[in-house]
């Protein structure tokens, strides 16, 4: 049977009060067609990964000299509109480092470390280790998710600090590698602090994270070393007048825009609606957003496949590149009462105006 509407169909009578995430259960159907026509996917091609990746590096790096080199403020700005969208897509790739099996793209994550991770002070252990913990079944939306907040629930003001905030990531990245690094080694308690609360890309305040352990401890050294070095040679370069300032500020800013973009999709990749109660599977994929075509432009603000973030909830091991067959064959396979439809929505303003009309009834409740 054949799917008759894509998207989550609103009713124009007044709905009664919707089941609470952790009612919801599981669709078994969905998740046996997901698993079950989806088995010739999950091979990542690499010409796919390095050509997507590489060309963002060279698009990002050639508008940020663009920038720099303008002749007018005007100019500035068109060369910074192409580099913080390919920059931001290529940084993107750090999501699917952390899916990947490693032998699967030989080099891959050494490369995304070199030519973006440390230079965005980003490196990757910031988000393995973290990440697959906001897929674990029994972790998602709880106080042990590291990625969860119930934005929904919360005061109305929690919004926009949530993206303002990400505006002043560079200068807190720096401060993190170039000061808390080196004294944090001189001061063992402080060491046990910036591990746990200050190395990794979480946006729960209470998470606490585990020391790293065998391989992963010698990758995370080695990426936190390339972090201070990068870190401490643009302080110095600042301090001492070796590079323009004007030229550090725009690259700063650029890479702020870029965090920022970050954070305005993160802010729709879910409906943040759960309150710490563990949810089925089915419940985790409706609370998460896919933004199928026909439109355009969610592939600029949510890149590598982040546009279908609720169909990779459900099928984490299947690359961003094979996504949008997988939601074809899903949505063509599957009822129009199917709850795989019920997760798919037009467009960013649509889900932004659904979370700032939840935060506004959550602060009033």
């Amino acid at each position: 049977m054949f799917a008759t509407n894509t998207f989550a169909d609103r009713p124009s009578a007044a709905p009664a009060a919707p089941l609470p995430k952790s009612a919801i259960a599981d669709d078994m159907a969905m998740i046996r067609a997901a698993s079950e026509l989806t088995r010739d996917l999950v091979v990542p091609n690499a010409r796919i990964y390095w050509a997507d990746f590489l060309a963002s590096v060279f698009i990002g790096y050639a508008g940020v000299a663009a920038a720099i080199l303008a002749p007018s403020i005007p100019w500035m700005f068109v060369a910074a509109l192409v580099a913080v969208p390919a920059l931001y897509r290529a940084g993107s790739f750090i999501h699917e480092i952390t899916h990947i099996r490693k032998k699967a793209l030989p080099g891959f994550r050494l490369w995304w470390n070199i030519l973006i991770g440390v230079p965005l002070l980003i490196p990757s252990f910031m988000y393995e280790g973290i990440h697959s913990l906001h897929h674990n079944r029994t972790k998602y939306g709880t106080v042990e998710d590291p990625e969860y907040l119930p934005l929904a629930l919360m005061k109305p003001w929690t919004v926009p600090l949530f993206v303002v905030a990400a505006a002043f990531a560079p200068l807190a990245l720096v401060f993190r590698y170039a000061v808390l690094t080196p004294l944090s080694f001189l001061i063992p308690p402080l060491r046990r602090i910036v591990m746990e609360r200050y190395s990794g890309l979480i946006i729960n305040p209470l998470f606490r994270r585990r020391p790293p352990e065998g391989e992963f401890r010698r990758q995370w050294a080695w990426q936190e070393g390339g972090a201070w070095a990068w870190s401490t040679l643009l302080v110095a370069a600042a301090v001492f007048g070796w590079v323009p300032l004007r030229a550090l500020l725009i690259f700063g800013g650029i890479a702020s825009a870029s965090i920022v973009l970050n954070q305005i999709r993160t802010l729709v990749a879910h409906l943040w609606e759960n309150d710490g109660e563990v949810l089925t599977v089915t419940a985790q994929f409706l609370d998460s957003v896919n933004v199928p075509p026909p439109g355009l432009l969610p592939e600029l603000w949510a890149p590598v496949g982040l546009r279908y973030h609720a169909l990779h909830h459900l099928l984490p091991g299947v690359p961003y590149h094979a996504l949008p067959e997988a939601h074809r064959r899903l949505k063509e396979a599957l009822p129009s009462d199917s709850q795989y439809h019920r997760a798919n929505y037009k467009g960013l303003p649509g889900l932004v105006a659904k979370l700032v009309a939840g935060s506004a009834r959550g602060g009033a409740a």
